[in-house]
């Protein structure tokens, strides 16, 4: 057992911190002795490990809780958890190319480009490699070469819609949302109707189709459940309640 100043120094972090988590049910420590004082046993730091990692992810506290609380398969939390700081960063690697060229820029006296600023990917190249082992994946497998000529900026639009589609649909399912609920099917008009305005159109039967090749497929199936436990059968359900609800 470990004493909340031994936790404190353990995570870097603050008895302060830790009084805190306790008091809004965050961690609560295995136990508390009569005097008061406050004892954390191995499942206590495996959490705060995970409380951590979230707040690095900049999730807020009450989300945290409510993810951990749900929390079913550790290894699977730590997957997903990685995933994301994967992500960030990326997305820091991004910024930095940004800053580099905004430096470099100045040094050169020469203006910048507003649109160099906040985008994302910065050419064809860039994205090629991004998706490269997803293309890899579906030439071996289905002899389907993903392989085009990419217009950078519709993908990074449709990579921004990609992803809070997802994020969204993840949220519904950590909330327990039916997947015949209205809020989540307004979600999935929205989306296909996104596709449709990029020129390309997907049937309620198309989504579906999709929905279940993920299920099918390990290598899109593993990247789904990496976001979340489950994400892969619910987001079928959801497609085919759309289908069914469709009007």
């Amino acid at each position: 057992m470990y004493t909340v100043h031994e936790v404190a120094k353990l995570a870097h972090t603050t008895v302060k911190t830790l009084h805190h988590y306790h008091k809004i049910g965050l961690l609560i420590p295995e136990q508390t002795t009569e005097a008061g004082y406050r004892l954390y046993g191995k499942k206590d730091l495996e959490r705060l490990q995970q409380i951590l990692f979230y707040k690095e992810l900049d999730f807020p506290l009450k989300e945290i809780k409510q993810l951990l609380d749900g929390e079913i398969n550790r290894e699977n939390t730590l997957i997903q958890q990685k995933y994301l700081l994967e992500q960030k960063i990326d997305r820091f690697k991004g910024l930095i190319r940004t800053i580099n060229s905004s430096i470099k820029n100045t040094k050169e006296g020469v203006d910048i480009d507003m649109e160099t600023m906040f985008k994302g990917f910065e050419t064809e190249d860039e994205w090629q490699e991004a998706l490269k082992d997803q293309n890899e994946h579906l030439k071996e497998e289905y002899d389907f070469d993903l392989n085009q000529t990419i217009d950078v900026e519709s993908m990074n639009d449709s990579a921004m819609e990609a992803q809070s589609f997802n994020e969204d649909m993840i949220h519904f399912l950590q909330e327990g949302f039916s997947p015949n609920d209205s809020k989540v099917l307004d979600r999935v008009k929205e989306h296909l109707s996104f596709l449709e305005k990029k020129g390309h159109p997907s049937t309620p039967q198309d989504f579906l189709n999709q929905t279940e090749f993920f299920i099918v497929d390990d290598f899109h199936r593993n990247m789904l459940e990496q976001w979340q436990v489950g994400y892969t059968y619910f987001l079928n359900k959801v497609a085919a309640s759309y289908m069914a609800n469709i009007k």
